[in-house]
């Protein structure tokens, strides 16, 4: 049993950092492209204070709790193997990772007179869009409360965000409490490997960051 040892403390360590600094995630699907392309895998910072977050930023939440999603039960086996496959990357498949659109407070429409997202009665630049898309064939028009977020993909055609869950309980927000960290850098592949940081932060006439 001498042998069981070292992979055990190696899974306690994965354990400890991604439940306390950074997480490592695969992106699988298509849902943040071009930003985030199929296989690719990033860092997340889980340090980061969720109030701290801006609009703009790339978050990983749980959507099992955020939208009401129906996670599977896993045993002791597949949890042993959870954690193992996070040494690559491999999240629950109901961890999402979306743009921060809406913060506490603001008002989210879309779409606006110019065929735009406007964040508290202004329009929003979004470069990060996928080439061909609208800013959403799903016109919607939300306050954010308190503690809670807005986010959509950026392949919008493509993105279960939170628009697709308007009808729901909770109406599409994600709560703070369930954001597990800013998306920070892509370390795979290599010829895409780099920071994603804050970028495409933008500000608001309201509550602006």
């Amino acid at each position: 049993m001498r042998w069981l040892v070292p992979p055990a403390v190696v899974l306690l360590l994965v354990v400890i950092v991604r439940a306390l600094l950074i997480a490592p995630f695969s992106i699988p699907t298509g849902s943040m492209e071009p930003t985030l392309e199929v296989g690719d895998r990033i860092l997340v910072n889980r340090t980061v204070n969720p109030p701290e977050l801006g609009r703009g930023d790339i978050v990983v939440f749980d959507a099992a709790q955020a939208f009401g999603l129906e996670a599977r039960g896993a045993g002791l086996v597949q949890t042993l193997v959870g954690a193992a496959g996070s040494l690559i990357g491999a999240g629950p498949e109901t961890d999402y990772v979306k743009r921060v659109i809406g913060l506490p407070g603001d008002h989210v429409v879309c779409c606006g007179p110019d065929g735009r997202v406007a964040v508290n009665g202004a329009p929003v630049d979004e470069p990060y869009v996928y080439p061909g898309d609208e800013p959403s064939s799903h016109p919607f028009d939300v306050t954010v409360p308190d503690g809670s977020l807005w986010v959509m993909g950026d392949h919008r055609s493509r993105s279960a965000d939170s628009r697709a869950y308007l009808g729901r309980p909770g109406g599409g927000m994600v709560p703070m409490d369930d954001v597990i960290g800013k998306v920070w850098v892509r370390y795979w592949p290599p010829d895409r490997v780099g920071s994603i940081g804050s970028a495409h932060r933008f500000s608001t006439p309201r509550n602006g960051t």
